[in-house]
């Protein structure tokens, strides 16, 4: 679809020139957040949401400890006992993940192990034969 401007290029008395556009360089985007490991972050995070519902837990547990003083409804109390549980509960979680913590550092800073399963018999078969009857000889003994 060529188009044809020289009358316009005429009346506005201007040269015709081709407009070859700059290629700029891509830049290559970087992660958002590169300061930190996956691991850290997400340690973070969960910390972060664990102490968020203690914290509201407790304020709960104080509330319905209230509720349940000023109605002496025995269904009140059974409530502030789960809601007690539910916390302790998350407090372990929270011990958990401390452990958790160290034990993914900890393998990470352990290298591979070498384990040789193999076992090589080196000599005669009448050598292996007779080392075979004085194991043998030796667990019955035993």
């Amino acid at each position: 679809m060529n188009m044809n401007f020289d009358e316009i290029d005429k009346s506005l008395d201007i040269t015709p020139s081709e407009v070859v556009p700059e290629e700029k360089p891509v830049a290559k985007k970087k992660p958002v957040r590169e300061e930190k490991p996956d691991i850290d972050r997400d340690y973070e995070y969960t910390r972060g949401h664990l102490y968020s519902l203690i914290e509201k837990g407790q304020e709960a547990i104080d509330g319905i400890l209230e509720l349940s003083q000023q109605s002496d409804s025995p269904r009140a109390y059974e409530v502030a006992g789960q809601l007690i549980k539910n916390v302790a509960d998350t407090t372990d979680k929270l011990m958990d993940l401390q452990k958790k913590l160290k034990d993914v550092n900890e393998e990470s800073k352990k290298g591979p192990t070498n384990v040789t399963n193999n076992a090589l018999f080196v000599g005669s078969t009448a050598d292996l034969q007779k080392m075979l009857k004085q194991a043998s000889k030796d667990n019955q003994s035993k």
